[in-house]
């Protein structure tokens, strides 16, 4: 596992009072591998292809998306105060980390059976569309995108229980890189600070807000249409399937429905992702490992968290 990034706090010029980043955070980077030798499993979510094919569908638009979001926040990095910096180059790190474990996890994928040419074409071409807008639309649409995926992690460590009778190795996967998307959730929106710094706040949120509806639409359609492409394969096709992607999405565990509020929330005034603080997760999951330390103003805040996902069950 890799050191912390360390910030020289004084040193680092100060976004604003929009900002609500922690001063002590510290992106950490963790190296780690899966899927590398595991058994191929086509439904390897507790036997379930509806549950299997959401996760497989949001897999394979990950190395596309991560790409985008890398592109979009390293092209607007000029001249952003030290602090932000290393920041950006520990999520840089991440994300070239989560691309490189969910194109290994898209084999594994593959090598059950599934086809994912299709999605993977589709993706491409909806990326291809973005050339054609302007650079500040897209990281705003990266900004929309990082607070989806930062929500949906959150969902996914409030709710480990329904990686209950996964594939061990697997479920592993989706935790690790769930705690780092919550860990750097607030660099593309203080990029975004950054970069819109002389606009009016009424135009930054037109624009934030414009943009996460149309992202966020897109998003969802398109893991929703590779989702039913997923259980097409498996010969899973017709109403009753949809509705029970519906059922999955809104019902139990419902995803769509529990981040609801958060989605919400984005397009309140004074907005930022570290506007709720969800580190006692991140802590959680390093206190598993023999190099990391939990601090000790955590320790009275994880057992809540861990009550909160017992309740969840």
């Amino acid at each position: 596992m890799s050191a912390p990034f360390k910030f020289d706090l004084e040193a680092s010029a100060p976004l604003g009072k929009d900002t609500a980043t922690p001063a002590d955070l510290a992106i950490r980077p963790r190296d780690r591998r899966f899927c590398r030798k595991a058994r191929p499993v086509r439904w390897w979510l507790g036997n379930d292809p509806v549950a299997t094919a959401w996760h497989n569908s949001l897999s394979v638009a990950f190395p596309v998306g991560e790409s985008f979001f890398i592109e979009h926040v390293k092209a607007h990095r000029e001249g952003v105060p030290p602090k932000l910096e290393a920041e950006i180059r520990a999520f840089v790190r991440q994300e070239i980390n989560h691309t490189r474990e969910h194109v290994a996890f898209n084999r594994y994928v593959t090598d059950a059976g599934y086809d994912i040419s299709r999605v993977e074409q589709r993706l491409n071409e909806a990326v291809q569309v973005t050339r054609e807008r302007p650079a500040i639309a897209n990281l705003a649409a990266s900004m929309a995108l990082e607070h989806f995926t930062a929500i949906i992690a959150r969902h996914t460590l409030t709710h480990l229980w329904q990686y209950g009778k996964a594939e061990p190795e697997v479920a592993e996967l989706w935790r690790w890189h769930a705690v780092e998307e919550i860990e750097h959730k607030g660099v593309t929106y203080d990029t975004w600070l950054h970069a819109t710094r002389d606009w009016t706040r009424f135009r930054r949120w037109w624009v934030k807000s414009l943009l996460m509806i149309l992202a966020g639409r897109n998003f969802l359609k398109g893991r929703i249409q590779d989702t039913l492409d997923f259980l097409a394969q498996d010969g899973l096709t017709g109403w009753k399937w949809k509705w029970r992607v519906g059922l999955y999405l809104v019902g139990r565990p419902g995803v769509l429905r529990k981040i609801f509020p958060d989605w919400v929330a984005y397009f309140l005034p004074g907005f930022h992702p570290w506007k709720t603080d969800d580190r006692a997760l991140i802590h959680l999951y390093d206190s598993e490992y023999a190099d990391a330390v939990m601090p000790v103003e955590m320790e009275e805040t994880v057992p809540a968290f861990r009550k909160a996902a017992s309740a969840a069950a």
